[in-house]
C-alpha cells in the first residue's frame, strides 16, 4: 500500500476511471500525459484490451489517498452541451499552469447517484456518498507540475451535481458555458449525429426537468423536434442556473456565451484564465489561440473546423429547419411563463 500511495501522489498517472458500486471499489487506468492531452472523453472510449488497469477496494483506495496527502484543489467547466466546452478545455489546458481533464467517467456516476439515490449501495451510510466524492475529487486534483491547477470539464448532465461541487469546502471556481436557445437549436439541427443524440437523451432530460420543477406537464410523444430541443436547452441551462444560485457559489461562477467567445476570443480567454487565478500574458494568449485548437474539431482533432465553418452550418440549419426552431422558441416562452426554473434559465442567458 505504501508503494501504491507513493505512486498515487506522484502524478495523475493512475487515473480513477470508474467507481464499481456492487464491489465498492475503484478501477484505475494507467495514463500518460499524452493520453490526457489527446483524450476528448475520459470514459469508456479510453479503455483498450492493452491498457493496464488496477482495481482497489474503496477502503484501500481511501487509505492510499490519505497516505499520499492529496489536496482537493480543482476547477470546473460546466456546460449545456455542444457549446465549445471541449475547445475551451483544450485552450485552457494549453496554458502552462493548467492541467485539463475532459469528462471523467466517475463524475457521471456521482451525478446519477445524486439524481437516483435508490441506486446507492445499501451498505453505504449517510456520509459515504460525500466521502467517496471527496476522495475522487482529490484524485482528479492531481497535476504533473506543482504550479498547475486541474480544470475538470464535466459531461453536460453532471451539471446536476454542480451545486454540490461548488458548495464544497475547497471552494472551487467554475465556468458555465451556454449559447442562446436559438443558437443551441440551430447547432443541434445542423448535424444528423447531434439530432440523433438529442432524441436519445430526451427522456432523461425530460425526467430531470420534471424533477426540477416538481411537476410533469409534458410528454415527449406530443412534442415536435424543435420543442424537444427547447426542452433540452431548458433542462441543461436550468441545472446551471440552479447551481449558480446555490449557497456559497456567489463570486466563483463565470458565465460564458460561446458565440460571444468566438467573436472576442482573446479578451474572453484572458477572463477565463483570470477567473481560474491563472495569469494570461498577451503573448501567451496569442500563442494559444494561434495554435491548432481554434482550427480543428475539438472532439475529433483530425477534422478541420473553425468559427467560419460553424457559422455556415448554423445558417444552413436555420434555413432548413426554421419552422422547428420557431416551435422550440415558442415552447420555451410558454414554459418560462409558467415555471420559475425555466424562467431563471432564460434570464441567465440574456
Amino acid at each position: 500500500m505504501d508503494a501504491f500511495a507513493s505512486e498515487l501522489g506522484r502524478s495523475p498517472g493512475l487515473y480513477p476511471y470508474m467507481l464499481d458500486l456492487p464491489g465498492d471499489s475503484v478501477m484505475f487506468l494507467r495514463l500518460t500525459r499524452k493520453d490526457y492531452d489527446h483524450a476528448s472523453f475520459l470514459d469508456a472510449r479510453l479503455v483498450t484490451a492493452q491498457m493496464p488497469t488496477q482495481v482497489l477496494p474503496w477502503p484501500q483506495a481511501a487509505a492510499a489517498i490519505e497516505a499520499a496527502h492529496l489536496p482537493e484543489r480543482c476547477a470546473f467547466i460546466f456546460h449545456v452541451g455542444h457549446v465549445g466546452s471541449t475547445l475551451l478545455s483544450r485552450l485552457v489546458g494549453a496554458h502552462s499552469c493548467a492541467f485539463s481533464l475532459r469528462e471523467p467517467q466517475v463524475l457521471r456516476t456521482f451525478a446519477q447517484l445524486q439524481g437516483e439515490p435508490e441506486l446507492r449501495p445499501r451498505t453505504w451510510g449517510t456520509g459515504d456518498f460525500d466521502v467517496r466524492l471527496g476522495g475522487c475529487l482529490r484524485l482528479l486534483s492531481r497535476t504533473y507540475e506543482t504550479q498547475q491547477l486541474a480544470v475538470v470539464k464535466a459531461t453536460s448532465f453532471v451539471s446536476e451535481l454542480a451545486g454540490r461541487l461548488l458548495s464544497r469546502a475547497s471552494a472551487p471556481k467554475a465556468v458555465m458555458m451556454y449559447v442562446s436557445p436559438e443558437s443551441y437549436m440551430a447547432t443541434l439541427l445542423g448535424g444528423p449525429n447531434s439530432r440523433q443524440e438529442a432524441r436519445v437523451l430526451a427522456p432523461n432530460r425530460l425526467l430531470r426537468l420534471h424533477r426540477r420543477i416538481g411537476a410533469e406537464p409534458w410528454q415527449l410523444a406530443t412534442l415536435s423536434e424543435g420543442e424537444i430541443l427547447g426542452l433540452s436547452w431548458a433542462c441543461e441551462m436550468s441545472a446551471l442556473a440552479q447551481a449558480a444560485m446555490s449557497g456559497g457559489a456567489s463570486g466563483r461562477v463565470m458565465w460564458l456565451d460561446f458565440d460571444r467567445f468566438l467573436g472576442s476570443p482573446v479578451p474572453l480567454l484572458a477572463s477565463v484564465l483570470r477567473h481560474f487565478d491563472l495569469e494570461g500574458r498577451p503573448d501567451e494568449l496569442r500563442a494559444i489561440l494561434a495554435g491548432p485548437h481554434m482550427h480543428r474539431y475539438s472532439k475529433a482533432p483530425d477534422h478541420a473546423y473553425d468559427a467560419a465553418l460553424r457559422r455556415e452550418v448554423l445558417n444552413a440549419a436555420r434555413s432548413m429547419h426554421g419552422a422547428e426552431i420557431r416551435r422550440g422558441l415558442a415552447w420555451l416562452d410558454r414554459a418560462a411563463g409558467q415555471w420559475a426554473a425555466v424562467r431563471q434559465a432564460v434570464e441567465f442567458a440574456r
